[in-house]
């Protein structure tokens, strides 16, 4: 089974977050990288996933909450990187780094009507709870295999990916 690795600014928050993957998949493999990104930093965000990234092997998966934009019309994405990791995380520059360590190959944007969790009364109503409800219910289906890449949702361009 997949390895997922969560990150947020939550602080101690954050075990909803892993219950989700779980909640997917018992056999996954859930780790927190860490919980105490500075607030709404978002390239210390995608410097916390360099620096780990080539640690993990291919295909682990990489779940990064840093959002000062919750609730706007931002992208929810999945970007796959050239040594094979994939990165699930709103499209906000927390991208930056990785892009120019690493590499991306393709991104696509979550496909919310297939890819968020709608399980209890509280997950359609609000936005806050994106962090559970879209980048790691969807980070965790695809660690599981319950769905592929191509199944996150649609691609749109690289140079469309936000930079810092």
């Amino acid at each position: 089974m997949g390895y997922i690795l969560l990150q947020t600014d939550f602080g101690g928050t954050s075990a909803v977050m892993s219950g989700m993957c779980k909640l997917v998949s018992r056999d996954l493999h859930v780790y927190d990288l860490t919980h105490f990104v500075p607030k709404f930093n978002v390239k210390k965000a995608g410097e916390n996933i360099a620096e780990v990234m080539p640690y993990w092997p291919a295909g682990t998966v990489f779940v990064s909450v840093c959002d000062p934009g919750v609730g706007t019309p931002r992208r929810a994405c999945v970007a796959k990187t050239s040594n094979g990791c994939y990165v699930v995380t709103p499209d906000n520059g927390t991208l930056s780094p990785i892009m120019d360590r690493f590499g991306i190959d393709e991104v696509r944007e979550i496909d919310q009507t297939i890819n968020r969790y709608h399980g209890n009364e509280w997950s359609d109503k609000s936005d806050i709870f994106h962090g559970r409800d879209i980048f790691a219910y969807c980070g965790a289906r695809l660690s599981a295999g319950v769905i592929s890449f191509e199944q996150v949702g649609p691609a749109y361009p690289i140079g469309e990916i936000v930079t810092l």
